[in-house]
């Protein structure tokens, strides 16, 4: 008896990981075992960078945060430190945020935190 193969959802397989790989250069897009390994390496940088994510808009609310403070003569730790003392619950988001596009509200926060 002949062997029997799905060709047709083998071939679907194929093609659908073919489709996710358009756009990419040369025969990374339409040589299946080369397309399927830079897709699936592409996950994996997804979910990484997905986490590095976090971590890098973290570091520039820190940096965005620390220029306004030493503006109001406060290093970045004092003013965290202080904001913490006084009770106030502000996330680095927000107060970079503030810094940024509402000087005088961050301005605020500090007049407020060094009294």
């Amino acid at each position: 008896m002949p062997r029997s193969v799905n060709h047709v959802a083998s071939r679907e397989k194929r093609k659908k990981i073919l489709k996710l790989t358009r756009g990419y250069y040369g025969s990374r897009r339409n040589v299946w075992t080369v397309a399927k390994n830079t897709w699936e390496k592409g996950l994996t940088y997804a979910y990484r960078d997905r986490k590095q994510k976090k971590r890098n808009f973290r570091a520039l609310w820190i940096q965005r945060i620390n220029a306004a403070a030493r503006l109001e003569d406060l290093s970045y730790s004092k003013l965290m430190g202080l904001i913490h003392k006084a009770g106030i619950e502000i996330n680095r988001k927000v107060l970079a945020d503030l810094a940024m596009n509402n000087p005088e509200a961050f301005k605020a926060i500090c007049d407020k935190v060094k009294a």
